[in-house]
């Protein structure tokens, strides 16, 4: 088991439900207008915005690294009859089989060691021609988050996770904005930028902190 498998599964295993199973907003507003194709929802979690995705008539495949969650995803889709495909894999080693009109990218952090920027050009490479890549993320660590934990840890040790048995994996995580995102990926001149924005919206920690976030959202056309 990698350390990101077992940090996950952890993770999961805290609550029946870590996330609010609501799809992400900057997923639902950037996306609406697109046509309806094959969809890829990279690090889907407990599945809201997978399903959501099918519910618009999308044909789709949610990877995440954690079993435990990509389990809960697949018993909701089942509940609402939606031929979700579902896969629990380290997104890392995964290869997809097909191509995709979309893949997306939503808050794809991680408080262990993980080649995000790597990952996100690999898969964009499965998109078509004229299809899309969203990558949504946090332009800043949420206040309540690991993430905020670790910048705030006075010995300089990136405590991220809080978990034993991964201290020795935890690594610094740099979030960017939108146009440092855009430069990072580096995708060359066959994308298109179609949207590159901060975005703010009100949210609610898991013990009730209310704050402003912000995000980053890239939205890119394969030429």
């Amino acid at each position: 088991m990698s350390d990101a498998e077992g940090f996950w599964n952890e993770r999961y295993a805290e609550r029946e439900r870590i996330w609010s199973g609501h799809p992400n907003k900057a997923l639902v507003d950037t996306v609406s207008p697109l046509a309806p194709g094959r969809a890829l929802d990279l690090g889907c979690g407990e599945g809201a915005d997978s399903i959501w995705l099918a519910e618009q008539g999308w044909t789709v495949t949610g990877v995440d690294v954690a079993e435990t969650a990509v389990g809960r995803a697949r018993a909701e889709s089942e509940h609402r009859d939606l031929p979700i495909t579902w896969v629990a894999a380290d997104l890392t080693e995964w290869a997809p089989s097909e191509d995709y009109d979309l893949v997306s990218a939503c808050f794809l952090h991680s408080p262990v060691e993980f080649p995000r920027t790597e990952v996100l050009r690999r898969l964009a490479g499965s998109i078509v021609s004229g299809g899309h890549l969203l990558v949504v993320g946090h332009a800043e660590p949420p206040p309540w988050s690991r993430y905020a934990e670790a910048e705030a840890d006075s010995d300089g040790h990136d405590g991220h996770d809080g978990h034993e048995g991964h201290e020795g994996h935890r690594h610094e995580h740099v979030f960017l904005g939108p146009e440092q995102e855009l430069e990072t990926l580096d995708l060359g001149e066959d994308w298109e930028p179609l949207t590159v924005e901060l975005r703010e919206r009100p949210a609610t920690g898991p013990d009730g902190e209310q704050a402003i976030l912000r995000d980053s959202v890239v939205l890119l056309r394969r030429r």
